[in-house]
C-alpha cells in the first residue's frame, strides 16, 4: 500500500497549481504560428511541468506499507548422543519422525530439523555429551522474534552436561518423545572421579571414586587404581542396600611429570554394561608453586576478579597484602621469593604501597601495575614505571578493543568479539607517554573511535617484565561476560596468559614449540605452535618444523609443516586416542639443529556410556511445564495427528518505508518526458 504524505497545507499545492497555469498562460497567450489545438497541448505540458516542480520543492514523502506473512515453524530437536544409538533402532526412529514431519508440513507450516549441536537433517547419533538445556535454549534464541510454533524433542531424557532442562524457562510448547529403555538393569557405574589435577612431589594426594549401583544388593565391590599396569591401591566394600558408594584413596606423588592413573571396577555377576567400569585420571606432579603477591592501598572489586583467575591455576600461590587491613608478614613480602607482583592502584595516594612497588621494580620482580583513581600518577616514573601522564583530575570512560596484531599470546578466535562487548572502564583523562617498544594488547575506544592509546600493554625493560593496565574497573568485564554467556572464558584467558607471561622467566631460545593447551579431548585436534627467532629475537618464518609425537607404548608418529605468520605457525593433529603424549620438535636455524620437547595429554569423552537407562519422568515434566505433551516412540502416529490438529497461526509483519518523492526515478523520468515532449513539439512547430 502506498500513500503520499504532505508536511504543508493543501493551500500551498493550490498555489503551485496557480503558479504553473499562470506561467503557462503568460508563455502561450502571446502570438503563435501554430494551431490553437497545438497551443493547448504545449500549454498543458508547460503548466504540468511547472506545477510538479513547485510541488517537489514542498518535499512530499511517499509512504509504502508492506505486509510480510511468516508461516509458523516447528523444530524437530533430535537427541543425537551415543546413548540413544546403543538402546534404540535409530533407522526406524528417523523414518517415523519424518512421517510426523510430513503430516505437520501439510498444515502450511515450516519444519526445521536440529540435533543437539547444529541445524541439520543429517543425524548420525555420534554426539559425545547430552546437554538438553543448552540445545533447547539455542533453538529459542535462533528463532527469537520469529514465528516459532513449538519444539518436538526426541530424547531418552538423559543429560550429562549442563543443567536440567526443567530449569530452562520456555514460553513455547515442547512435545517430548521418549526413546530408549527405562528398565533398571543390574549395573555398576563409575560415576565420577575427583582428584587434584596438580600435586606436589613428595606429598600424598587424595582421589575419590564415586560408584553407583542398581540391582546389585549385598555385593562386594572392588575398585583398583593402577599406574602403568602396577596396582597402587585396592579397596573393597559391600553395597548393602545403598545406591552410591565412595572409595577414598591416598596416593603418593613420587615421579614428576604427568601421571596416568587407571581406575577400574571389577566386574560382578549379571552386570549388563561394562563400558562404564573404568575411567582415567591424569595428575601432574610438579616440584613447587609460583608465588604471586597482590599489593593495594585499599580494597577494590578488581582484586576479587584477579584472584578468581589466579586461584584457578593450582601452580600459583596467591597472597594479598592490604596495609592496615589484610597484611602479610615481612618474610612473605621479600622480592627474592616472589615470582610476580600485582600492584593495584600503586603507588597509591596515601603512600602505603609506594616503597614496596619501588623495591620490587629495583629487584626486577615482574609487576602488573593497574592504574586507577587512587594511583599517584606523578610518582609512577620515579617508582620505575615509564608511563608519564599529563596533570588532570578528570576521568574518561573507555571500552577495550583487542589488538588484532598482537599475536604473542595466541588468544582464541572468539576473544576479540567478547572483549568488544565489555562495558567501559575509567581511565585518566588526557594524553600520556610510554615507551615506543611497548606491546599493546588492548586499545582504548571512546564512543565509536578506536584510539592508538593502549589500555593494556606489556614492557620489557632489559629483561625486566612489566604489565600496565591504564584504568580500573576490570571487574565489570568479568561480570558482564558472566551475565551474557554464563562463563568467563575470554576474561580468564586474557589475564591468565598475561600472568603466565609475566611470571615466567624469559626463554632466550631461538626455537620454541609447544601445545596451545595442556589437555585436549579426543574429539578435537591437538594444536601445536612453533616460533622461530633471529639473532635480534624477532620472529621469522618459512622454517620447516618436524614434530615427533610418541604415545605411552613408545609408538612414534612424525609430522612436518612450514611456519608462517599468524595462525600459520600452528599445526593441528587429529585422531589421537586417550593418553599421555611426549613430543620433540626440531628445526634448522643458520645450519644448526634446534629442538624443543614436552608433553600433553588427551582425555577421552566417555560420558554417554555411563548411564543407558532412559528418564521418561523428566520428559513428562518438561512437556507438562510448557503445555506440551509426552509420547512414547510407539505413539508417533498419535503425535503426528495431534500436531496436525493444532492451530498454528501465520504471523504478519508490517514494514513501512518513507521515501521523498523527489528521489523516485519515476518522477525524474516524468519530468524529463514533459520537458522533452514540449521541446520536440515546439521544434516541430518551428519555434526553436
Amino acid at each position: 500500500m502506498q500513500r503520499l504524505i504532505f508536511d504543508y497545507s493543501p493551500f500551498y499545492f493550490a498555489l503551485c497549481l496557480v503558479i504553473g497555469f499562470g506561467y503557462a498562460w503568460l508563455l502561450y497567450t502571446a502570438r503563435y504560428s501554430w494551431s490553437k489545438s497545438f497551443n493547448r497541448i504545449l500549454f498543458a505540458l508547460r503548466a504540468l511541468l511547472v506545477t510538479l516542480l513547485f510541488m517537489l520543492l514542498l518535499g512530499p514523502v511517499l509512504r509504502q506499507t508492506k505486509n510480510i506473512f511468516e508461516k509458523p515453524t516447528w523444530v524437530f530437536l533430535i537427541d543425537n548422543s551415543k546413548s540413544v544409538k546403543q538402546t534404540t533402532d535409530t533407522t526406524a526412529l528417523l523414518s517415523g519422525m519424518r512421517g510426523v514431519a510430513e503430516a505437520v508440513a501439510q498444515q502450511d507450516v515450516d519444519v526445521e530439523w536440529s540435533t543437539l549441536d547444529a541445524v541439520t537433517d543429517s543425524i548420525l547419533f555420534d554426539h559425545r555429551t547430552s546437554d538438553l538445556s543448552s540445545s533447547l535454549k539455542q533453538v529459542v534464541v535462533r528463532h527469537e522474534g520469529k514465528n516459532l510454533a513449538g519444539i518436538v524433542l526426541v530424547s531418552d531424557g538423559i543429560y550429562n552436561n549442563g543443567v536440567s532442562p526443567l530449569y530452562q524457562p520456555l514460553r513455547i510448547p515442547v512435545f517430548t518423545v521418549g526413546i530408549g529403555d527405562t528398565v533398571q538393569r543390574a549395573d555398576l557405574v563409575l560415576r565420577n572421579v575427583a582428584y587434584n589435577r596438580v600435586v606436589y612431589q613428595g606429598n600424598k594426594y587424595p582421589l575419590r571414586a564415586e560408584v553407583g549401583m542398581s540391582g546389585l544388593p549385598n555385593r562386594d565391590i572392588t575398585v583398583t587404581v593402577r599406574n602403568h599396569g602396577k596396582v597402587l591401591q585396592k579397596i573393597t566394600k559391600n553395597t548393602g542396600d545403598k545406591s552410591l558408594l565412595d572409595f577414598d584413596f591416598q596416593l603418593d606423588a613420587a615421579t614428576p611429570g604427568i601421571q596416568r592413573l587407571e581406575i577400574r571396577l571389577d566386574q560382578v555377576a549379571n552386570e549388563s554394561n561394562l563400558s562404564n567400569n573404568r575411567a582415567a585420571a591424569f595428575v601432574e606432579v610438579v616440584e613447587g608453586k609460583k608465588k604471586i603477591l597482590l599489593i593495594a592501598g585499599s580494597p577494590h572489586p578488581d582484586i576479587k576478579a584477579l584472584a578468581s583467575v589466579v586461584e584457578k591455576n593450582s601452580n600459583y600461590e596467591f597472597l594479598v597484602h592490604l596495609p592496615g587491613i589484610k597484611e602479610q608478614p615481612q618474610s612473605a613480602l621479600a622480592g627474592k621469593d616472589l615470582d610476580m607482583v600485582i600492584a593495584h592502584q600503586s603507588p597509591d595516594i596515601d603512600g602505603r604501597t609506594t616503597n614496596l612497588l619501588t623495591g620490587y621494580i629495583k629487584e626486577k620482580v615482574p609487576v602488573l601495575v593497574i592504574v586507577g583513581q587512587r594511583t599517584q600518577l606523578r610518582t609512577l616514573p620515579a617508582a620505575g614505571v615509564p608511563v608519564v601522564f599529563e596533570p588532570s583530575a578528570q576521568r574518561d570512560e573507555v571500552q577495550p578493543v583487542l589488538n588484532s596484531n598482537f599475536q604473542d599470546f595466541g588468544f582464541s578466535m572468539d576473544v576479540g568479539a567478547t572483549v568488544a562487548r565489555y562495558p567501559p572502564t575509567g581511565v585518566p583523562f588526557g594524553k600520556f607517554t610510554y615507551p615506543t617498544f611497548a606491546r599493546t594488547i588492548m586499545f582504548q575506544r571512546i564512543g565509536n573511535l578506536i584510539t592508538e592509546r593502549p589500555l593494556l600493554m606489556t614492557l620489557d625493560l632489559d629483561g625486566h617484565k612489566l604489565g600496565v593496565v591504564i584504568g580500573e574497573g576490570i571487574w565489570k568485564w568479568r561480570l558482564n561476560e558472566s551475565q551474557e554467556t554464563g562463563k568467563t572464558i575470554a576474561f580468564d584467558e586474557i589475564f591468565s596468559k598475561l600472568l603466565q607471561y609475566l611470571s615466567t622467566k624469559d626463554d632466550r631460545k631461538k626455537f620454541r614449540s609447544f601445545p596451545l593447551q595442556h589437555e585436549f579431548t579426543s574429539d578435537g585436534p591437538v594444536v601445536m605452535e612453533s616460533q622461530v627467532y633471529n639473532d635480534l629475537f624477532q620472529p621469522v618464518y618459512g622454517h620447516t618444523v618436524q614434530i615427533d609425537i610418541r604415545n605411552e607404548e613408545g609408538k612414534s608418529t612424525t609430522y612436518r609443516y612450514v611456519t608462517g605468520p599468524g595462525s600459520s605457525s600452528r599445526y593441528r593433529i587429529g585422531g589421537l586416542a586417550e593418553g599421555i603424549y611426549r613430543y620433540t620438535s626440531t628445526t634448522e636455524i643458520n645450519g644448526k639443529r634446534e629442538a624443543a620437547a614436552g608433553e600433553f595429554l588427551v582425555v577421552e569423552q566417555n560420558q554417554e556410556s555411563r548411564n543407558l537407562t532412559a528418564d521418561f519422568g523428566l520428559l513428562r515434566k518438561l512437556a507438562k511445564s510448557t503445555d506440551g505433551k509426552f509420547y512414547k516412540s510407539a505413539e508417533l502416529n498419535l503425535l503426528g495427528q495431534d500436531l496436525a490438529a493444532l492451530e498454528s497461526k501465520t504471523t504478519i509483519h508490517t514494514e513501512e518505508t518513507f521515501n521523498p518523492l523527489i528521489n523516485l526515478k519515476l518522477v525524474f523520468v516524468l519530468l524529463l518526458a514533459l520537458v522533452s515532449a514540449e521541446w520536440v513539439l515546439r521544434k516541430f512547430a518551428g519555434a526553436y
